[in-house]
């Protein structure tokens, strides 16, 4: 059997295969409840053979969503529809997973269909905050800086969402700490120029998601795995960079992080990006080297490429992305893969 459908245990699960689906967000939420949509999408990738299924960005407060149109775990009521959607995924062998998220300066903008530009509070949508007073892009409204009060309210507000995914069946919680939302925006000094103890030096401006870690592990089960999604670098100068990532990385291992999802940019509107296949695999391979899991993300598409990543020790695990989009059924044509009963006849 290729590495690719190997299983692998992270505390008391076990993945039947080393893909995941990478958290992307549908845009078809309304007032944060999941939808049919979300069900079939889901539910269509744990029947086409994924190891584990990473529900999108989903905000702990209305005010840190991306768009109106996003999943939101911000009160009970909005367990029972993802409750529904994990009992599925488990049912098919899949592991279902969820990622917590507030958007910071990036929230109240359009659907991406829709232009994705920011909605401003006279045309209904809200305003954004920030660890400090400095808007994504040039003509958008300025975020309102973070008091100390509204960081704490903030940290409660992921602590209750990791709570409420616990009830909603989820194995795994992702914290999203990257793409230029919220916390990423408190780890670069691109987006951070606070001067109290968020801001300023690299003990500081990891503060937040040191405590916010804290604080969720407080109410997730010590048995189940906690992954934190970084932006390893913002692709600009003087910003957060892959040095400080694993740094990082290392924190957060002894902080009972269980894996790192490397991802990469996202936070300022001018990042130079070299992108291509695989171009985001070697920060997965840094960070690796201090001890903890991770997962590679960014243009994999291939089988081989993805064993490649796995044998040469570069990730524990390959999240895809827009792959799965394209096809659901990625798993189910690769070396040794389990296929539901149910399509037998068509292998």
């Amino acid at each position: 059997m290729a590495i690719i459908n190997k299983s692998l245990s992270i505390k008391s699960i076990t993945l039947k295969n080393r893909i995941g689906m990478s958290p992307m967000c549908q845009y078809s939420a309304t007032d944060g409840f999941a939808s049919d949509w979300h069900f079939v999408h889901y539910g269509t990738r744990a029947v086409g053979g994924v190891g584990l299924i990473l529900v999108e960005a989903t905000a702990v407060t209305p005010d840190g969503r991306i768009t109106p149109c996003d999943l939101g775990l911000w009160k009970d009521e909005q367990i029972a529809e993802l409750k529904r959607i994990t009992e599925f995924i488990h049912k098919h062998g899949a592991v279902a997973g969820i990622q917590i998220a507030h958007a910071g300066r990036k929230a109240s903008h359009r659907v991406p269909s829709d232009g994705g530009k920011q909605i401003l509070v006279k045309e209904g949508g809200w305003m954004t905050v920030a660890p400090s007073a400095i808007p994504f892009d040039s003509d958008e409204q300025a975020p309102l800086e973070l008091t100390i009060q509204a960081i704490q309210t903030i940290i409660e507000e992921f602590k209750t969402a990791a709570f409420r995914a616990k009830y909603a069946g989820f194995k795994v919680l992702e914290i999203h700490a990257a793409h230029g939302y919220l916390i990423h925006e408190f780890l670069s000094p691109l987006t951070n120029q606070r001067t109290d103890e968020y801001g300023g030096s690299f003990e500081n401006r990891i503060r937040l998601i040191s405590e916010i870690v804290a604080a969720v592990k407080t109410v997730w089960p010590d048995d189940l795995p906690l992954f934190v999604r970084l932006s390893a670098t913002d692709w600009a100068e003087n910003g957060w960079n892959l040095e400080e990532t694993v740094k990082l990385a290392f924190i957060l291992k002894n902080a009972g992080v269980d894996l790192i999802d490397c991802s990469s940019g996202g936070n300022i509107i001018d990042q130079k990006i070299e992108i291509g296949s695989g171009y985001q695999v070697h920060f997965a391979e840094a960070v690796r080297k201090t001890g903890i899991l991770t997962s590679a993300v960014g243009l994999i598409t291939s089988e081989e490429q993805i064993n490649a990543i796995l044998q040469d020790g570069k990730a524990d695990m390959v999240l895809l992305a827009r792959e799965l989009l394209r096809n659901p059924y990625f798993v189910l044509k690769t070396e040794g893969s389990e296929w539901p009963e149910q399509y037998l006849r068509a292998k």
